[in-house]
């Protein structure tokens, strides 16, 4: 089972990710630079809220574990 909160956190970081991408073409980057820079903010902002979601969030812990117990030992 997915947690809602790691399901709406992951949309926000590719929509933030999506956002920044476009603000670094090049007609952006000509109009605003300052635009691209926040983007850059934004994406790391939602990065680091999904990381800290993740590390407290059962589901995630559960099947973090899951996929490192099926990683097998070299």
């Amino acid at each position: 089972m997915r947690c809602s909160t790691c399901s709406y956190l992951e949309c926000a970081l590719q929509s933030r990710h999506g956002e920044y991408v476009t603000a670094c073409t090049e007609t952006f980057r000509r109009v605003s630079s300052k635009h691209m820079a926040y983007g850059l903010v934004e994406m790391e902002r939602a990065r680091i809220e999904l990381e800290a979601h993740r590390s407290v969030c059962l589901s995630a812990v559960a099947a973090a574990a899951i996929k490192h117990s099926l990683v097998p030992a070299a």
